[in-house]
């Protein structure tokens, strides 16, 4: 995937019983759910807890889910939607061979063929362990590798083609860190109790996945032991997430013959060759310090010890595919241990979320023709105006930023393309053959069918047309190499956006999320990148200095927040995220003002007033709970921060807050003038 898309998410106190008085001043509304809001808290105090203190305590997380908030609730309904279109199409006994129904019917009907999978246990892998078992020199792991990155399992490192950072316009071959098996480097690095103790479960979990593929117990356990040996090495090598958001640093363009040079033990051309993957003179090495580690990898581990180190990640990507007993294994780890979920979701939905991932477009297309108004795709592209405007005037204003700084920062603004709803050119599927013979097989398939279309890519023009996220789902990003703003249908439904709410409420959760997407252009790493898409400087020294003193701010104030326990939100990886809720939140109230110019002032709605619905929708977009496993494997490995601290930390930088509130010095959302950020 493209590293560089960056998703989405006293005085005043409020006398409740206003909201029960209907008169035209105080009309009830739509969109604020009122009875969420939890009248002992002080909004003042906790603005998050006085939104959503009623809705915290009444959705307690579902056994089958690590967390439980907004998103989850969308998700929920979008669920039964495509739900519907999966069963009729698996149904559909006159589906013609080679259709998109017939490929989304075959593909969701074995997944949850739940007998079929039982009886056939690990036997669909046959074919590819019996090929991992003939490896017998060093060149036949590589391109054994080779393979396996071409459907769609990552041993040893990753990689992908997409556009140069430094040269939008062209495609080239990339090449990252990766081939562990755990979220992150640190959970092999770090020695904390909690650390060791996962540690030591994954060493199990390998040895049990070993067992149920045939192993002698004393066998799975030497094995599991050895690839967690070869694994950890690799974490050693691997840069840790704060340093990978400097794009600089993760950008070495080198030939493939200094690749090959850097790494004689690893054969490039036959890497490159077995996947496909011919005439290219150029790539990109995300780490070079990790490649030098994983060519001394090479050389030290024999080539049997390779084979059980593939045989593991063949199992480890294919386990949630095949019968219960690996299913369950698989879950044991990745969802119980790693994030506190208690049971596993239920079969349809499982085998939904993966027909999405692989036949995204297939699904997509008949989701937006049945559940997708155009009215809700020309109302958001007229906020999105409304967006950008405000953010004109916003920039043209800046007192920290010089004037040529300025003319840069515009023209990168009036350069952002929007896509909103669906692609305007669907994928084409008639070269993936999706059949009713094995589950694994499909999604091996339909993963080989993505590779060959991404390597397809070189030397052609750069598709600016492509989504990087189907149509449901439940998000948005920015792209900074096409420098773009995506919102799929999925994230444009209540509560993100309501056709039937104000324009206050609208504004305050999906005019600050496309507020959020605009401002990732203009983040710490977005802002690297210059209006067509390259990484290039265009920043005066004065006012990158200037920059960076003003996100110094945000990081302070997140690493200030206390997540659970001792453990404090990481600030230094998750200020892109953060820069983009104040900015876009920001952003959005400017624009809210300039949709409410010209029209009759608006009255209160269930007692509060336009600015206060704005502030309340905002807050009321991030309600969450989450397990503590979860929260903790979040604050390790996710550049955006817990919802309680997205809704309030922003909110407390904000003097148009201040004013629709009353806060004053003295209340717990009060910051002194000087510790306030204040960027964009």
């Amino acid at each position: 995937m493209n590293k560089n898309i960056i998703n989405i998410l006293g005085a005043a106190t409020i006398v409740l019983a206003t909201a029960c008085n209907h008169t035209e001043e105080n009309k009830p509304g739509v969109g604020i759910e009122i009875s969420n809001i939890d009248s002992t808290a002080k909004p003042t105090d906790d603005f998050y807890q006085f939104v959503n203190g009623k809705w915290v305590i009444n959705n307690p997380v579902p056994e089958s889910e690590s967390r439980w908030g907004s998103f989850n609730e969308l998700y929920e309904k979008n669920m039964a939607k495509l739900k519907d279109i999966l069963e009729g199409a698996a149904n559909d006994k006159n589906a013609k061979a080679g259709t998109n129904t017939q490929k989304i019917g075959d593909f969701y009907s074995l997944a949850m063929d739940s007998a079929k999978l039982n009886m056939e246990g690990a036997t669909p892998l046959k074919n590819e362990f019996a090929s991992i078992d003939a490896i017998k020199t060093t060149d036949d792991i590589v391109k054994a590798v080779a393979h396996l990155h071409t459907i769609g399992v990552g041993p040893m490192f990753s990689g992908y083609i997409g556009q140069d950072a430094k040269v939008s316009t062209e495609y080239i071959t990339q090449f990252f860190q990766g081939g562990i098996g755990m979220p992150d480097r640190d959970y092999y690095l770090k020695t904390e109790e909690r650390f060791v103790g996962i540690q030591k479960a994954y060493v199990a979990h390998i040895a049990k996945m070993f067992e149920l593929l045939g192993d002698k117990k004393e066998v799975a356990e030497k094995n599991a032991k050895l690839i967690y040996a070869i694994e950890t090495n690799l974490a050693k090598a691997s840069m840790s997430r704060v340093e990978m958001r400097d794009p600089e640093k993760t950008y070495h363009k080198k030939t493939v013959k200094e690749l090959s040079a850097l790494t004689p033990n690893l054969n490039w051309a036959a890497y490159l060759e077995s996947a496909g993957v011919t005439g290219i003179e150029n790539v990109i090495i995300g780490q070079p310090d990790f490649f030098v580690a994983l060519n001394s990898e090479l050389k030290r581990v024999s080539v049997n010890d390779w084979k059980i180190y593939l045989r593991w990640h063949l199992i480890d990507a294919s386990a949630n595919k095949l019968s219960d007993n690996f299913v369950n294994e698989h879950f044991d780890f990745y969802g119980k241990t790693l994030l506190g979920t208690p049971a596993l979701k239920l079969r349809w939905k499982r085998s939904l979320e993966a027909t999405d991932k692989s036949l995204g477009d297939a699904l997509g297309q008949i989701f937006v023709e049945k559940h997708f108004p155009e009215d809700s795709k020309k109302r958001v592209d007229v906020m999105v105006d409304n967006l950008t405007a405000s953010y004109e005037e916003r920039i043209k204003k800046l007192d920290w930023m010089s004037e040529e700084t300025k003319k840069q920062a515009l023209d990168k603004l009036h350069k952002i393309m929007r896509k909103i709803g669906y692609p305007d050119k669907w994928k084409d599927y008639s070269s993936l053959d999706i059949k009713r013979d094995s589950y694994i097989q499909n999604f091996f398939r339909s993963n080989n069918y993505m590779f060959k279309d991404m390597v397809a890519k070189l030397g052609k023009p750069v598709d600016k047309l492509e989504w990087l996220m189907t149509t449901p789902t439940i998000n948005a990003y920015y792209n900074s190499s096409l420098n773009e703003i995506v919102f799929p249908a999925g994230i444009m439904q209540p509560i993100f956006f309501n056709p039937d709410a104000d324009d206050a409420v609208n504004y305050g959760c999906m005019g600050a999320i496309i507020g959020h997407e605009l401002t990732h252009g203009f983040d710490d790493e977005g802002s690297q990148f210059d209006g067509d898409g390259n990484l290039k400087n265009w920043w005066s020294e004065e006012d990158k200095n200037k920059f960076k003193a003003k996100t110094d701010v945000l990081i302070k104030q997140f690493n200030d927040c206390v997540a659970i326990d001792d453990l404090h939100v990481n600030g230094e990886l998750t200020l892109g995220e953060n820069i983009a809720d104040l900015g876009g939140l920001t952003i959005a109230y400017y624009a809210l003002k300039k949709s409410m110019e010209g029209k009759p002032a608006a009255g209160k709605i269930d007692g509060f007033t336009p600015e206060q619905r704005f502030f309340m929708s905002w807050a009321q977009g991030w309600r969450i709970n989450m397990r503590d496993a979860y929260l903790r494997n979040m604050i390790q490995t996710n550049p955006h921060s817990p919802g309680n601290f997205r809704a309030n930390v922003p909110l407390s930088n904000m003097p148009e807050f201040y004013d629709a509130f009353g806060v004053k010095e003295g209340d717990k959302m009060f910051r002194p003038k000087a510790d306030r950020a204040e960027i964009w």
